[in-house]
């Protein structure tokens, strides 16, 4: 019954999150990605499936976050640096405490499924909204409706489908 609970806070959580303007990545990636880790867990997909999604979630809190602290002229040494190690550590931190990182039977190539996950997941996330940035400048304007969400999300969902059949 607790795990439920968990999972509609995440949910109300990513749906009364404040909109503001200009985002990096926009509200309805971030609640995309947020269901996806919901659910992928809920179902027990595995977890570098899961890890996947987290690690995009991760980028795009981390890039809001530092568009906020632009925003507001808070400046600091490091702070895009100090930003993304306190979210992944935010994130890595417990649960590696509860024992969900660092499972000697949680490995895949050698290395924990679930930080293999996050770590891929935020590259190709992160890359995907890159792409889209760079597809805009490049042609002035977007192709499509929602091309940031398609660019950022589309990696995601590929490599879920890839990691689905390579760890059957």
């Amino acid at each position: 019954m607790k795990k439920y609970f968990r999972y509609i806070f995440v949910v109300m959580a990513g749906i009364f999150l404040p909109v503001f303007s200009v985002q990096a990545f926009c509200p309805v990636c971030t609640v995309a990605v947020a269901g996806g880790v919901g659910l992928s867990r809920y179902f027990g997909v595995d977890d570098i499936i899961t890890g996947l999604w987290i690690g995009a979630l991760l980028v795009a809190l981390t890039i809001w976050t530092l568009e906020w602290l632009k925003k507001k002229n808070v400046r600091f040494w490091g702070e895009k640096t100090l930003t993304t190690i306190i979210y992944y550590a935010m994130v890595a931190l417990p649960l590696y405490w509860n024992d969900i990182i660092g499972h000697p039977l949680n490995k895949i190539w050698g290395v924990d499924k679930l930080m293999l996950g996050i770590f891929i997941g935020s590259i190709f996330f992160f890359v995907g909204g890159i792409a889209h940035f760079r597809l805009k400048d490049a042609r002035g304007k977007v192709l499509f409706p929602f091309q940031k969400v398609v660019f950022a999300i589309t990696p995601l969902i590929i490599l879920s489908g890839i990691f689905y059949f390579l760890t059957r």
